[in-house]
Order: structure tokens, then sequence, then C-alpha cells
């Protein structure tokens, strides 16, 4: 079995990998690169010839896994593409959403001429979108699915996003596990991740191979601080947040602190057309929710959807917002501000010393959130220098990555016949290392980082 490595190697986002085996080539996600130093990748030739792709297993559905795959269809690749119920309902939407978002954006740089492209192009269009999603095929998890008579895989829950996973793959005697990205334990809303039980190697991701979260119990706290500083100087707080999984954990954290009065009462405005539907997704997938969630909604209540909470749906009642005199809180996608309507509410609010920026997810490197989260003085926004004068904050305590213990913690429930290998990806190169020592260390499993362009024989 040969794995090949054409994105997310050396790097945050971007995943793609080929799993050559049994007379197949199968591509696992089809990730977009996001971030100003690496996006234009995302124009270049993938590395491997989309037509001689059997078919592609997707591990969830955030867009730095699943955002190349229109393009790659356009490439010539016309494959089933099997990834879990609720990420086929979620990456349908997330591929739509992109290509809006790309398609809106190019119009916008011609109309102000701020591109160094002449044409400003989208790296794909609604309906080649429309395209690629027709070939999305459902599996359950837990369920083996042959995708041919000598190659099988199957879906574990991996706790990160509402109907993630990770893959177990099965082809010439050997088994390799894909991790996906692997979320954390004691969350909010979704079970805890699981793992397979045994594996000849892991491919494993690694963003936060160098640290240590926060203890998940003092984000309420920090959260509320937030709150109730900014509701003092009649300020508003803008949330840049990814639209699926941060946006219903932080409506779910937020009504507990408004039910307990740890935090006065604010509206919350959830703007984004896409956050308001995958909220509805979520509801639809039930058999992805922890004990917590499950009581909770056979109580009566509903956690998601509570008195303060407002949709946003239309781009009209988005700019409302730029109008508010009272305090309230906005969250609003793309959580590392790149694109989407959180950028023209940065836009609005950065200058203003009373408003806030509250930073609840990993930022890439790159990204205009990473620029904000470490201190700039200013953000370019649409062409123009923005000062940053609004109070910013990091609350890392929200994160739907495990950690470097997490991590651990998952490779360990790989236990009656754990990996001889471990190949690290989905992560910059810093904290791959630190983990690839540490995995050595603690569990005596060889632990290597991938790079882009790296064929390695499992």
């Amino acid at each position: 079995m040969k794995l090949s490595f054409h994105g997310g190697a050396g790097t945050v986002t971007g995943s793609k990998t080929l799993v050559s085996a049994a007379g197949m080539r199968v591509l696992v996600d089809a990730g977009m690169f996001q971030g100003m130093a690496v996006e234009g990748k995302n124009f270049d030739p993938p590395g491997f010839d989309p037509k001689s792709v059997s078919c592609a297993i997707l591990t969830h559905a955030h867009v730095d896994h699943v955002g190349l795959l229109p393009r790659i269809v356009t490439q010539g690749f016309q494959g089933d593409v099997y990834c879990t119920p609720a990420t086929a309902e979620l990456a349908n939407l997330l591929l739509l959403d992109s290509a809006h978002l790309q398609q809106e954006q190019a119009e916008f740089a011609n109309r102000k001429g701020y591109s160094s492209h002449k044409p400003a192009l989208p790296l794909y269009t609604v309906e080649e979108a429309e395209a690629a999603a027709k070939l999305l095929r459902p599996v359950p998890y837990g369920r083996l699915c042959a995708v041919s008579k000598d190659f099988s895989f199957r879906f574990n829950d991996a706790g990160h996003i509402l109907g993630s996973a990770n893959v177990e793959i099965m082809a010439e005697g050997k088994t390799v596990v894909f991790s996906g990205d692997i979320g954390n334990w004691d969350v909010p809303i979704l079970k805890d991740p699981t793992a397979p039980t045994r594996a000849d190697a892991v491919v494993c991701e690694s963003t936060y191979g160098d640290r240590t979260h926060p203890h998940p119990g003092g984000k309420l706290e920090s959260l509320a601080e937030v709150v109730t500083a900014t509701a003092k100087r009649g300020g508003v707080i803008v949330v840049p947040a990814f639209a699926v999984g941060r946006a219903q954990e932080l409506l779910y954290d937020l009504g507990i602190l408004f039910k307990e009065g740890r935090a006065p009462k604010l509206p919350v405005y959830l703007d984004s057309p896409m956050a308001v539907s995958a909220t509805e997704i979520f509801r639809r997938h039930p058999e992805c929710f922890d004990a917590e969630m499950q009581a909770r909604l056979s109580g009566g209540e509903h956690p998601l959807d509570f008195a303060e909470v407002h949709l946003v749906r239309t781009q009209a009642d988005s700019k409302k917002l730029n109008d508010l005199t009272k305090s309230a809180i906005i969250l609003s996608a793309s959580g590392m501000a790149e694109g989407g309507r959180v950028v023209h509410h940065l836009l609005h609010r950065l200058p203003n010393p009373k408003d806030a920026v509250v930073f609840v997810g990993y930022q890439g490197a790159g990204t205009r959130g990473r620029q904000i989260a470490d201190g700039a003085k200013s953000v370019r926004i649409f062409g123009n220098d923005v000062p940053i004068r609004a109070s910013v904050t990091k609350l890392d305590g929200f994160s739907a990555h495990a950690d470097q213990s997490g991590i651990l913690r998952w490779l360990k429930l790989i236990g009656s016949a754990p990996p001889k290998r471990v190949l690290l990806n989905h992560g910059d190169p810093g904290p791959a290392g630190v983990l690839a020592a540490l995995i050595k260390k603690e569990l005596g499993i060889e632990a290597t980082p991938v790079k882009l362009g790296d064929e390695i024989e499992v």
C-alpha cells in the first residue's frame, strides 16, 4: 500500500492523501488550502491525475478537507465520494457556500479593482459545486464498506464536528487508519472520539501537537468575562466562528450563561445563512449527540434555539447590524476571517475601542484572523488598511481539535494491535515535530511528520 501526500502536509489546511492499493487509487479528503501564504496552491495541479482516482473518502465537512472537491471533479474525477450521512448534508451545504463566496469575492475584486489577477476568477462555480455534491454517498458509522473485493473501509466517530470520522482502510492485508481531525472529550453536543482497535499504520493530525488546551471548564468563565466587560462599555462583540460546529457550540454555551445568570442577556445574531442551515442539519442527526444533549432534548429544552437568538439570513439584515447602538453578540463566518460576512463586520467594528473581537478557534498561518489575534495594529480588508482599536481576545478552550494530550489519548485507543508507525499530517512543522518526538517517547511508536509530495510505502 502506497500513500502520497498532496495537501495537509507541513501545513494545517488542504488535506489530500492518495492511497494506492489492490489496484485502486483512493483519495482521502479533498481539502482547500486556506490562508494567504498557501491559498494560491488551490489553483495548482493537484499532484495526481484526478481521472485516475477510483473513489474518494471524506473524514468530515470542513472546507480544508472537502473544499477542493469541485475543482478535482472539473479536472476529471467522477468516482463515488463516501462520507457519513451528516457529512453528506454538511458537505453539500459547505461546497455551495464556498462557491457562492468565491464568486462574490471575484466579482467584488473586479468591481473594486484590487485583485492582482485581471480578471479575478473563482476557484469553481456554483454549478461545479453542485456537480461535485451529486457524487456524495452516505455510509453510516461502523458499517464495513467494500469499494472493491480487495479494498474496504469503515468510519468511526471522531467527535470533531457533526458527522466527523476517522477511517479504517483495509487492503493488501494491511489496515491504515486516517484520524481525520480528532475532537475533544467531554464537550457539548457531540459524542467523544472513538478509534478502531488495530492498525498497521496511522495517518494522524497534529494541529495542536505542541500544546495543551486550557482546561475546558474555564472557557465559560472566560466567555462570560468578555460578554460582561463589553456590555458594560456598550460595545458589540464579533465572533468569527466556523459555521459548522463552533457556531452551534457557542449557541449552546451562551444559552447556559444566560440561563444561569452568569452573563448579561444580550441579543445573539447568528449572521451566516450557512450556520443557520447547519444548525437545522444538526437537529436532523441526533445519532451524533452525546448523552447530555439527548437528555436536554428529551426534557423539552432546545439548547440551540433560545429567546435571545436571532437568525440572520439576508444580506440586507446583515447590513443592518452595522447600525446597532446597544450591546450585542454577532456570530458570523468564516472562522479565520478570510471571507464571508464576518469580514464586513470586522471592517466596521475593528476601529471602535468599545467593541470586541473574540477568536474561538485555530487561526491558520497567514490568515487575517491570525494577524488580528497575534496583535497586529491594522489589517488589510478589501484593499484598505483598517486600524485595530477594538479589544481582541483568544479563547482557546473552544477548540474542536484535540490537543497534544488528546491526540496521545486517541492513539492509545488503538490498543489491541497498536500501530508500528505514525505519519503526522495536518499540522505546521513545529507542532508536528514536537508531537513526533513525544509519540516515540511515550508510546514507543516511530512517528514522522510528512511533507508535501512524500510517497510512503506501508
